[in-house]
């Protein structure tokens, strides 16, 4: 592998960065993946740094080829067979450069390799044959230049001398050029006789002094010829020309001139390439006559800038000389900026702040040999910049606050223009999304929900859906919901209602009854799947609606187990007159709770009727005598539900102004009318028998009617105590519910044995007190009474 040497010189970098430059030496030709050297130890750092630090060689002259990193090992290897001599030529020094770019924080090491040669190549003629022409006049001492041999190697690889057959006329003599290349002369040490000899053969030897050492020959072939004593001259003793890169095949570079001062044949000059390495012997021909060069093959400044070259003036009879040629390629601005990607974050955090680094590129343009000014920036309104960090290098970063839910991916389109004539211009454009971060909580559709249930709703039924959305993605996104813990009449909410986690439809766990309670409210909770968690609520107000599944109850009449009221009727009842009032409630509301009165029997059916709404009781026609003492009339209660329930009740009224004419009641609520036809043929009877008796009786009472007046019972509205009121009952004035600005007074009496009787009075203000038309007596008091009748014909009393 040959000695190395390790050159480390610490600079500073920009942007507060520190590199260092590291070199190294090697020689050409070595196997792919030779160690080169330690570059992690050289750096100061381990393998395991550099390749976390994501560690990678970056060459702007397209050298990457030649090297490669072993990020495990942290060294330095050959990437492909160096060729000291397709790189440099000739040159004395041959260095190939790189970079090494670490990131996080991001520095850049400069490593230049030196390569060293080694002795590949043998020294090589020109020709085959050099071919002299030699008056034989010519004196003793006469030099003749002799064609340089070519060694592609350097220093002391190179040719380092010549050697040349043993013979009687010649010996060699070695020179050094201005270039320090060394040729050789032959000297005429013996005058030649054309006629003793017309030709010589000599072996001329080129050697180099590399290990080992190799050689190359030529045959000089002396023909012996009259004397020709002048040698070729060159107008300008070096020619130097430019030539534009890119430039037109066969474009004449330069021309070359010599003259020689004899005639004929011996002043006839030709021109030839002298030591011209192969790869510019591919790009430039001189023609022999003329003395022009031309290129034949591509010009490209970045590949080379300066071509040098020895053009050999050569007369006739062999006489040479030599001169310079240098050819400066003048660069054209041809080639476009190029944009490498040296690092880029796949997703940068929308939360990310301003100035975050998402990705490096790299910017060259290989005009100028990099030293062109190269203008970047960003297209767009994008919210990143180019930050240049170090030389050509630039970091792009963030400019403000990202928002995914506005804009989830980027295309950077990244341009870069160089100052040239015309400037040319490379875009580049790469792909950055934003990645989701939790900061958007749930939002529901509505900023409240109302759902309406129908009571005695089955368990498992729907009640109304509530809908949140999250801009955050997947499990960002992801909406679940819950219900907030709270009490419903005291009891927990969980035992109403349930609610789906992903679909947000709201369950009822049980019927709800309109009459226990009509309307609640509970929150919903919508919550996200991020870390942390984020939520909002919203408010559901259930009602619940009302079905008709109460039916009436009724408050009065109200049966006391086996025993039965009976109210009194006076026998001067007029037609209208109010005689009592059945009061029903309907736990149910609205049109459920509307109720409706009716008769459906009745022992005199034309005698009585009820107010619809009201369910006031009221002589159809006046009260007579022949009317039966007992009435018995059946009372439906309806309401207006749909479908409608109804309730019956009884009511037993007795024709009577007197207690004393009270008969036995104990059997009354079970008294069939037996036969119509009795009671018609009996009243038929009386009538024609006792007609005259029932006139003085009518005028009796025509005249008692003018001394007192008559109490009516339920003479107004009829009001019952709160205590019979059921829970959650609503008054709804004129449909036969209850209103509570009415009382009473209930009065019982003393002697009565088989029957209840209720008198009640009235304090509406409506009603006209019974002191307005007669004085209350005594007589008056014990006449209101109650008689209490059981089933067992036992009499209760009761004081006032």
């Amino acid at each position: 592998m040959g000695c190395r040497r390790i050159y480390l010189v610490i600079c500073l970098a920009a942007v507060n960065t520190v590199f260092g430059d590291v070199s190294y030496s090697i020689v050409e030709e070595l196997k792919r993946g030779s160690v080169v050297g330690n570059l992690a130890k050289d750096i100061g750092l381990d393998a395991k740094t550099l390749l976390s630090r994501k560690g990678r060689l970056n060459a702007d002259d397209g050298n990457e080829r030649y090297f490669e990193l072993d990020r495990n090992a942290g060294t330095l290897i050959v990437g492909d067979i160096i060729d000291r001599e397709e790189i440099c030529g000739s040159k004395p020094s041959c260095s190939l450069k790189t970079q090494l770019v670490l990131e996080k924080p991001l520095e850049i090491h400069s490593i230049s390799v030196q390569i060293q040669d080694i002795n590949d190549n043998a020294p090589q003629f020109p020709t085959d044959q050099i071919n002299l022409e030699i008056h034989e006049l010519a004196d003793k001492g006469t030099r003749f230049l002799l064609s340089e041999a070519h060694d592609a190697d350097a220093l002391q690889n190179t040719v380092q001398g010549y050697s040349l057959e043993k013979n009687d006329h010649f010996t060699l003599q070695i020179r050094t050029n201005s270039d320090g290349m060394k040729y050789g002369e032959l000297v005429l040490e013996k005058e030649l006789d054309r006629e003793q000899q017309q030709q010589h053969r000599l072996l001329l030897t080129a050697y180099d002094n590399g290990a080992p050492q190799k050689s190359g020959t030529v045959l000089i072939h002396i023909n012996v010829l009259d004397a020709n004593d002048n040698l070729p001259v060159f107008i300008q003793p070096i020619y130097r020309a430019e030539l534009l890169e890119n430039c037109p095949l066969d474009t004449v570079v330069v021309t070359v001139s010599a003259t020689d001062a004899d005639e004929g044949v011996n002043g006839e000059v030709t021109y030839e390439l002298s030591r011209v390495p192969d790869k510019v012997a591919r790009l430039f021909s001189l023609d022999k006559i003329s003395g022009e060069i031309k290129a034949i093959g591509p010009i490209d400044f970045e590949s080379e800038s300066v071509y040098e070259m020895r053009v050999q003036a050569k007369d006739g009879l062999g006489l040479a000389s030599n001169v310079k040629v240098i050819i400066d390629i003048l660069d054209v601005n041809d080639n476009a900026p190029t944009i490498v990607v040296q690092s880029l974050n796949e997703a940068v955090a929308e939360n990310s702040p301003a100035g975050t680094e998402v990705g490096i590129i790299n910017v060259q343009d290989k005009d100028s040999r990099g030293k062109q000014q190269v203008l970047c920036s960003i297209q767009g309104n994008a919210p990143f910049k180019l930050n240049q960090s170090i030389k050509k290098y630039y970091s792009i970063v963030t400019t403000g606050q990202l928002d995914r839910e506005i804009v989830a991916d980027y295309n950077i389109t990244i341009t870069a223009v160089d100052d040239g004539t015309p400037p040319l211009s490379s875009s580049k454009t790469i792909h950055l999304s934003v990645s989701d971060v939790n900061d958007n909580p749930p939002v529901f559709e509505e900023q409240s929900y109302s759902a309406y249930v129908s009571e005695n709703n089955k368990p498992g039924s729907s009640v109304c859906s509530v809908t949140a959305r999250d801009p955050d993605w997947r499990q960002n996104g992801t909406v679940f919901y819950s219900l907030l813990p709270s009490e419903v009449n005291g009891v927990p909410l969980s035992s109403y209602l349930s609610i789906n986690g992903d679909t947000g439809v709201i369950h009822a766990v049980r019927a709800f009854d309109y009459e226990q309670f009509r309307s609640f409210k509970v929150q919903v909770v919508a919550r996200d799947n991020g870390s942390p968690p984020l939520s909002s609520n919203v408010t559901v107000s259930v009602f619940i609606t009302d079905e008709n599944d109460n039916s009436p109850q009724i408050l009065y009449p109200t049966p006391e187990g086996n025993s039965f009221m009976t109210e009194m009727v006076p026998k001067a009842a007029l037609s209208g007159s109010l005689l009592s009032k059945v009061i029903a409630v309907d736990a149910d509301s609205g049109q459920n709770a509307w109720l409706s009165y009716q008769i459906v029997k009745s022992t005199d059916p034309g005698l009585f009727t009820i107010g619809v709404h009201s369910g006031e009781i009221r002589a159809q026609r006046d009260i007579s005598e022949s009317d039966s003492m007992k009435q018995n009339l059946v009372i439906s209660v309806k309401d207006n539900g749909q479908p409608s329930l109804s309730t019956t009740c009884a009511v037993y009224l007795l024709i009577s102004d007197n207690l004393a004419e009270v008969p036995e009641l104990k059997d009354m609520s079970y008294e069939e009318n037996n036969s119509k036809l009795t009671s018609y043929l009996i009243i038929a009877l009386v009538s024609v028998s006792t007609f005259f008796l029932t006139f003085i009786i009518l005028i009796i009472a025509v005249r008692l009617c003018h001394r007192r007046k008559p109490r009516l019972l339920f003479d107004g509205a009829v009001a019952i105590p709160s205590a019979y009121l059921p829970p959650n009952y609503a008054d709804v004035d004129g449909t036969g519910t209850l209103r509570s600005a009415y009382n009473y007074d209930a009065y019982m009496t003393t002697g009565s044995r088989t029957s209840d009787f209720k008198f009640v009075t009235s304090y509406n203000d409506n009603t006209i007190p019974a002191g307005a038309t007669l004085p209350r007596s005594s007589k008056d008091l014990i006449d209101e009474s109650i008689l209490c009748l059981t089933d067992a014909g036992e009499d209760m009393q009761r004081p006032a």
